[in-house]
């Protein structure tokens, strides 16, 4: 929408780039072109704004098909107005000096032409065709056919549109049909599934047998080396206990040996020990043979009083000392 200002009495005009202006003053044109920034008198001044940028319109429409099955159509027409002068003596783009708004609806008029033009001829095409092969070629045909019809219509150059571009999004069934169509294909897909779940159960039971025959042969091979390992180690406690009995004999032996020849040398020993101690006593004997009695009575009295217990003090009564007196008296009164 154009901006218009006021100034007393004088309208100033600025349009978007995007919008073509055409001005007319008094019955002759006095501005026309895109992006205009002008004054004008608004008694005297007749003006259209004329978008010239590409549109969108998207449209939906319910068809039928050959077999007589409700489809819906869904689709979006690129357009753009290429002849503004056409458009603006073909269609109402008049403006509001005041504010700048259309007084009519062009838009809608040129969605109205478009809209039907394309249900015409996507319509033509559907009646034609039967409801699974336009569910799967469909979407090209129609395009084609809409292209081609649009591109064929005489009023829309006459009006100054151009057909930019035709996109047909989608054709869909009725919701109970689509369901219906469906089924075969989900069940071919839950069939799929579960011959995958099968098969993926099959590898696993197959790979848990290979397992368990692994553990199996792996527990059949440790018992074999168990047994080897029990057979080497009585084996080798065996040729131990042999080793350790042929030992305990040469030491046992050995031990004998040494003690026989302890024995011998004790026994030698004691023997010339005896024949000393005899020499000796013999010499003893001889030498004590010799000497007279009195000699020999001394050597036992000498004897007698190293073998005597040490007195350490000695107490002499009254008793004792008279008597003892009395035998010294006695002895020295004898002759």
């Amino acid at each position: 929408m154009a901006d218009i200002t006021r100034r007393a009495g004088w309208r100033h005009l600025r349009s978007a780039p995007t919008a073509h202006i055409r001005h007319q003053r008094r019955g002759k044109l006095a501005h026309d072109g895109e992006g205009l920034s002008f004054w004008f008198r608004p008694l005297s001044a007749a003006l259209s704004e004329v978008p010239v940028n590409d549109r969108e319109l998207a449209m939906a429409f319910h068809a039928r098909t050959a077999d007589f099955q409700d489809v819906s159509v869904q689709s979006t027409v690129t357009y753009r107005i290429g002849d503004p002068a056409a458009a603006a003596t073909r269609l109402d783009f008049s403006i509001d000096p005041d504010t700048g708004a259309w007084r009519g609806t062009p838009l809608e008029q040129i969605a109205t032409l478009l809209t039907e033009t394309a249900q015409q001829h996507a319509l033509d095409v559907l009646a034609r065709t039967a409801l699974a092969e336009a569910l799967v070629d469909g979407v090209a045909a129609v395009r084609d056919r809409v292209s081609a019809g649009l591109a064929a219509e005489p009023r829309l150059p006459a009006t100054g549109i151009e057909v930019v571009a035709v996109r047909v999004v989608a054709i869909r069934p009725e919701p109970e049909v689509e369901r219906a169509l469906r089924t075969p294909a989900r069940e071919q897909i839950q069939q799929e599934a579960d011959r995958a779940t099968y098969e993926r159960r099959a590898v696993a039971v197959e790979r848990e047998r290979a397992i368990a025959e692994n553990e199996l042969a792996s527990k059949i091979e440790l018992a074999r080396q168990e047994e080897r390992l029990v057979e080497q180690r009585g084996t080798n406690a065996r040729r131990e206990a042999e080793e350790n009995a042929a030992a305990d004999a040469v030491r046992a032996e050995a031990e004998a040996l040494r003690t026989v020849r302890l024995a011998r040398a004790e026994a030698e020993a004691a023997r010339e020990v005896g024949e000393a101690r005899a020499g000796a006593q013999s010499e003893w004997l001889r030498a004590h043979a010799e000497v007279d009695p009195a000699t020999l009575h001394a050597l036992a009295v000498t004897r007698a009083a190293e073998n005597l217990p040490r007195i350490e003090h000695l107490t002499l009564s009254p008793d004792v000392l008279t008597g003892l007196l009395a035998k010294l008296g006695e002895g020295g009164a004898r002759p």
